[in-house]
């Protein structure tokens, strides 16, 4: 079948199948920066932004995205540097596989709540796991991003 999506902001036309994915939609249609990780949403690797949420692609049936925005980080580019830059002053960033989704999802926040305290940054950030980093210069650098007014 055929779906329209939104993605990035441009208007796309994917042949699917009634019971795949969207991880697996997007990654054969090149959106490579959607991982695979667990395949039971507990990882959060697989993180795109549905209508500005963040959710995990690999639960995600495609047909249910149709005519919806779909969000890859490729989408929030600039957003994304600006978090890295961070990541990368705080050395907060490792082997990177999980930047993708981590950016998407604190982005998100940032447009939630800029302001939000360091509970509410766990809170947020519970279903993007990062196997690398004890996560306390991960925290402190989506704080300073989401102070960051440039």
């Amino acid at each position: 079948m055929k779906i329209n999506l939104n993605i990035n902001g441009e208007k796309k036309t994917f042949l699917i199948e009634n019971n795949e994915y969207l991880l697996d939609v997007l990654r054969r249609n090149n959106y490579k920066s959607v991982r695979r990780g667990c395949d039971n949403t507990s990882c959060g690797v697989c993180t795109v932004l549905f209508d500005g949420k963040p959710v995990p692609s690999c639960s995600l049936l495609a047909v249910r995205c149709k005519d919806h925005e779909i969000t890859t980080v490729e989408g929030i580019e600039k957003e994304a540097e600006k978090l890295a830059k961070h990541f990368g002053d705080l050395g907060a960033d490792q082997c990177g596989y999980c930047n993708p989704s981590m950016a998407l999802t604190v982005y998100a926040l940032k447009q939630e709540n800029k302001n939000a305290s360091l509970e509410e940054i766990k809170e947020y950030l519970v279903g993007n796991l990062c196997r690398c980093t004890g996560y306390i210069s991960q925290h402190e650098a989506i704080k300073r991003y989401l102070g960051d007014e440039s």
